[in-house]
C-alpha cells in the first residue's frame, strides 16, 4: 500500500456514485483527508447543443451524488467540488489550490480522455503530484483476457468463453465504501455553491427534451429492481420494441451512477440458478467489455473501419445522398419500422436495441450511406452513447468491424417489423398517422388498397411518404457495393 498522504483529491467522471467506487475507496484508505471534484468539461460541453438530455442527466446525478457524499461523511459540508471549466487545466490547478499530493480517478481508454489524461498527469508530476487510475466501468479491462497466443479477442464468442471462464468473485467484488468517512473534507468556503444549474454552464431545460429515465444512484436502483423483477423473460421479451423487455440501464451504466460489478453479480448468479433470461442480459453485458477492450487494441477503428477492406467502399455522396439522409435522420423513409425507430430516438434519446440494428442495416445498406453518419448522430442524440459499443454496434452493422454480421446480410425492414412488431403496437405509438391501418398493412403502407388507405385517412406522400428506395433493388445495388470488398480481400490472399 502507498505510503499515508496528508491529502488526495477524488475526480469524478464516468462513475457518480459514492458506493462500490475503487478510486473513492482508495484514496479514503490512503489520505487523511480527501476531497472530491467534478468538472463539467468545457471541452465536451462546447460540441453538444444547448438543450442536452445527458447534461441534465449529469446535473441530476451529481445533486444525488453531492447528497451521498454528505450522507457518507455525517458532515453537511463535506459535499462535491463542481467546476465548470476546461478539465485539463482545472484539474492540476485545484490539485494545486487545495495542495493534494495524490488525483484519484477511474481509467477511461477512450482516446480523447487517454489525450487529456495524459496532458493532467504531466501537469501534475510538474507540480510533484500523481495521478492514481483505477479500473471502474468496466469487469474485465484492456489485457485482463488475452487468447491463448497472448492477442486480443476478436471474435466475441471465444471472448464470452474466456469471460466466463476467468470470472471469480475477485472480479465481482465490491469497492465498499464503508459509512462514517471522516476524512472526507469539507467543501472550502468558495465550493460550497452546490452543483450550478443548467444555465449557469450555459444550458437551458427544454421541455421538449424533457428527460425519460430517472437520474442517479437511487434512479437506478429504481431501474434495475424493476428489471429484476422481470430479468427471467428477457430472453424472449429483448427483441420486440412494444414490450418493456430492457432493462433501460444503458445510460446508469454509461455514466456509473450504479456499478458495472453489482450489476453483473447479479445476473451471473441468477444465470447460475438457471435463469435463461439472465445469462442473455449477462451477454449484453459481456458485449460491453469486448467493445472496451477493442478500443483500448485498436484505437484506429474509432475513426476507421475495423477492417481495412471496408475503407476502400465508395459510400453515397452528393444532393441526392443528403436528401436521403435527412429522411433517415427525421424519419421520412416512408418505411414504418425504421421511421418510428428514428422518432423514438429524436423524441426521447432512447432506442431499442433490436431497432438500433434495423436502422443502422438500413442506412448503410439500403441508402448506402456511410456508417460513419449513424454513427456520429447517435452519439449527438443517445442518452446511453458510448464511444466503443456505439462504434462497435455501427461497425456491426455496416459488416466492417470484427465478428460483425456478414456483408451479404441485409436486414429487410419490413421482415423485421411483422417479426418483432407484429400488431404494430410501436408502429401506432409513434406514428399515429398510420394508427387506423391494419395490422396487416400497417407494415408496409403502400401496399394497402386505396379504399384501406382512405378509410385509415392516410396519404401515401401527404401525411406519410413513399418509400424513398426500393428494398429489392437496394439490396442488389449494396452487394454491388460490397463487391469491392471480396475483391480487396482475394487480392490480399
Amino acid at each position: 500500500m502507498p505510503s499515508p498522504l496528508s491529502c488526495g483529491l477524488v475526480w469524478f467522471r464516468r462513475d457518480l456514485r459514492a458506493h462500490d467506487h475503487p478510486a473513492l475507496l482508495h484514496a479514503l484508505r490512503e489520505c487523511a483527508q480527501v476531497h472530491c471534484v467534478f468538472v463539467f468539461d468545457e471541452d465536451i460541453l462546447a460540441r453538444l447543443p444547448r438543450a442536452d438530455r445527458r447534461v441534465r442527466f449529469i446535473r441530476e446525478s451529481l445533486c444525488d451524488l453531492d447528497q451521498a457524499l454528505r450522507a457518507l461523511s455525517h458532515d453537511a459540508h463535506a459535499g462535491l467540488i463542481v467546476l465548470h471549466a476546461c478539465a485539463r487545466a482545472a484539474v492540476p490547478e485545484l490539485a494545486q489550490r487545495l495542495d493534494v499530493q495524490a488525483v484519484y480517478a477511474g481509467r477511461d481508454d477512450e482516446p480523447a480522455a487517454l489525450e487529456r489524461d495524459a496532458h493532467v498527469r504531466t501537469a501534475l508530476a510538474q507540480q510533484g503530484r500523481e495521478l492514481r487510475l483505477f479500473k471502474d466501468h468496466t469487469v474485465f479491462e484492456r489485457s485482463e483476457l488475452l487468447t491463448q497466443a497472448g492477442t486480443p479477442y476478436t471474435v466475441f464468442t471465444p471472448y464470452k468463453n474466456a469471460w466466463l471462464r476467468e470470472i471469480s468473485e475477485y472480479f465481482l467484488s465490491p469497492y465498499a465504501v464503508p459509512d462514517g468517512q471522516g476524512n472526507l473534507a469539507p467543501c472550502p468556503p468558495w465550493a460550497q455553491a452546490g452543483v450550478p444549474s443548467l444555465t449557469a454552464i450555459g444550458f437551458g431545460p427544454s421541455e421538449e427534451l424533457a428527460l425519460k429515465v430517472p437520474s442517479g444512484t437511487s434512479g437506478g436502483r429504481a431501474l434495475w429492481q424493476d428489471f429484476a423483477a422481470r430479468i427471467d423473460t428477457y430472453d424472449r421479451a429483448r427483441n420486440f420494441p412494444a414490450v418493456k423487455g430492457p432493462s433501460y440501464l444503458g445510460v446508469h451504466l454509461r455514466f456509473g451512477t450504479l456499478s458495472i460489478r453489482e450489476l453483473a453479480r447479479d445476473a451471473y448468479e441468477r444465470m447460475q440458478a438457471g435463469s435463461p433470461g439472465a445469462a442473455t442480459w449477462l451477454s449484453e453485458l459481456i458485449w460491453r467489455d469486448f467493445y472496451q477492450q477493442l478500443m483500448a487494441h485498436f484505437p484506429h477503428a474509432m475513426e476507421r473501419s475495423f477492417k481495412p477492406a471496408y475503407d476502400a467502399i465508395a459510400w453515397e455522396t452528393g444532393a441526392q445522398a443528403d436528401a436521403l439522409w435527412t429522411a433517415w435522420q427525421t424519419g421520412q423513409t416512408g418505411y414504418p419500422l425504421v421511421d418510428a425507430a428514428m422518432e423514438q430516438l429524436n423524441q426521447t434519446g432512447y432506442m431499442h436495441n433490436r431497432l438500433r440494428m434495423v436502422v443502422a442495416s438500413f442506412l448503410v445498406k439500403d441508402l448506402g450511406l456511410d456508417w460513419r453518419r449513424g454513427e456520429a448522430y447517435f452519439a449527438e442524440l443517445l442518452n446511453d452513447y458510448e464511444l466503443a459499443s456505439n462504434n462497435g454496434g455501427w461497425q456491426w452493422a455496416s459488416s466492417s468491424g470484427c465478428d460483425a454480421q456478414p456483408w451479404f446480410r441485409i436486414f429487410n425492414p419490413v421482415t423485421q417489423s411483422l417479426k418483432f412488431d407484429p400488431q404494430g403496437r410501436f408502429i401506432r405509438r409513434y406514428l399515429p398517422q398510420l394508427a387506423a391501418l391494419s395490422d396487416k398493412h400497417i407494415h408496409a403502407p403502400w401496399t394497402a388498397p386505396p379504399d384501406a388507405l382512405r378509410t385509415a385517412d392516410v396519404v401515401l406522400g401527404g401525411n406519410y411518404p413513399l418509400p424513398i428506395v426500393d428494398h429489392a433493388q437496394a439490396r442488389e445495388r449494396t452487394l454491388a457495393r460490397y463487391a469491392v470488398v471480396r475483391d480487396h480481400t482475394r487480392d490480399a490472399t
